[in-house]
């Protein structure tokens, strides 16, 4: 595949997880009851990790996690390649490894669902569409 056709696809990924990122992030950071998104079930997942008593009461932190750790990240990679830096493309790459390790962990905390599936699997073509960029 070409190189060009690589970039289009990877500024692709990151802009979809970061975007949508910063939009469940603005949902969970909204409403920390977890209503508005109908995530409130969710919250008793989040007691079996560490400092649940002081994080994980509500979707604040998750939500402010999610902003920082796939977001952010991806937006700004995004932004770094439409620069043509390449920088962007290398960081596109991990914050894909990223999304999967993200993804890894929901699979031990939560019961299995489409979501988070069909994330991983994301994670793992912007991952492989980085490398064979990178090549």
């Amino acid at each position: 595949m070409k190189s060009a056709t690589l970039r289009k696809w990877l500024l692709f990924f990151c802009f979809f997880v970061g975007i949508g990122a910063v939009g469940g992030a603005a949902g969970m950071m909204a409403d920390p009851t977890g209503k508005l998104m109908k995530m409130d079930a969710l919250l008793t997942y989040f007691q079996v990790l560490p400092f649940a008593g002081a994080l994980f009461q509500n979707l604040f932190f998750p939500g402010l996690a999610l902003l920082l750790v796939n977001g952010l990240t991806n937006l700004t990679a995004a932004g770094l390649m439409l620069g043509r830096n390449p920088a962007g493309a290398r960081l596109g790459t991990l914050f894909g490894i990223t999304l999967m390790l993200w993804i890894t962990i929901q699979f031990i905390i939560f019961p299995f669902n489409f979501m988070s599936t069909a994330y991983f699997v994301i994670g793992a073509l912007q991952c492989l569409t980085g490398f064979a960029l990178l090549r």
